[in-house]
C-alpha cells in the first residue's frame, strides 16, 4: 500500500497556479541536466506550474513527489524566488535571479514566448515549421530549441540545449496537455 501511494504521489502533477484575471498557464515537468568536461554531471528535475498574467508571471517549482521546493514572481520590479522554507532571494529580474540561484544560465523571460510556441525577442537562426506554421526548431539567445507535442495552447514538449565552453545545459519541459 505504501509503495502503491508513493508511486501515485510521483505521479501526481504539479498544482495549477490560481490568480484572477486572464493568464497563460501550464503545468507539467522539468529536467534540467549539466555536464563540464572534468566534473560529475548536476541533474535536477521536478515539476512547475507557470501563470502568466502578461505584468505578473508565478512559476511553482515542486520535488519529483510534488512537495513545493520554491515560488518564483516576477513583475516589473525584480524578480523574487521563495523557497519553502521561507528564504527569499531577490534580483533585478528572472534569468538574473535563476542564474543566482543555480549559477547556470536558464532564459525564463524567453521561455514566456517559448512555451506559446513562439520565439521571443532577439536574432533567430534558422527557423524551422511545421506544415502548420508554428515553430519546430531555431536558436535564440544562445540556445538550441526543438519543440513538439502542440496543443491548443503551445507545443506540449521543449527541448532546449546550450553550450558554454565546455559546460552543456539541457533543459527538457513537458506540458500536462490537460492543462491551458
Amino acid at each position: 500500500g505504501a509503495a502503491a501511494t508513493l508511486l501515485l504521489a510521483a505521479c501526481a502533477g504539479p498544482t495549477r497556479i490560481t490568480g484572477e484575471g486572464a493568464a497563460f498557464e501550464r503545468t507539467g515537468r522539468f529536467a534540467v541536466n549539466v555536464t563540464e568536461a572534468g566534473a560529475a554531471p548536476e541533474a535536477v528535475q521536478g515539476g512547475f506550474a507557470w501563470r502568466d498574467t502578461g505584468r505578473v508571471l508565478q512559476i511553482d517549482l515542486t520535488n519529483p513527489l510534488g512537495s513545493t521546493l520554491a515560488r518564483i514572481v516576477v513583475e516589473p520590479s525584480g524578480a523574487v524566488l521563495e523557497y519553502s522554507d521561507g528564504s527569499i532571494e531577490t534580483a533585478a529580474n528572472a534569468d538574473a535571479l535563476l542564474a543566482k540561484v543555480v549559477n547556470t544560465p536558464l532564459p525564463v523571460a524567453d521561455l514566456r514566448d517559448w512555451l506559446q510556441g513562439r520565439a521571443g525577442t532577439g536574432e533567430i537562426q534558422n527557423m524551422e515549421r511545421d506544415g502548420q506554421g508554428r515553430p519546430l526548431s531555431f536558436g535564440q539567445g544562445g540556445w538550441q530549441l526543438r519543440l513538439s507535442r502542440y496543443d491548443a495552447a503551445g507545443p506540449g514538449l521543449l527541448r532546449l540545449d546550450r553550450r558554454d565552453g565546455s559546460r552543456q545545459i539541457s533543459v527538457r519541459l513537458a506540458i500536462d496537455t490537460q492543462a491551458g
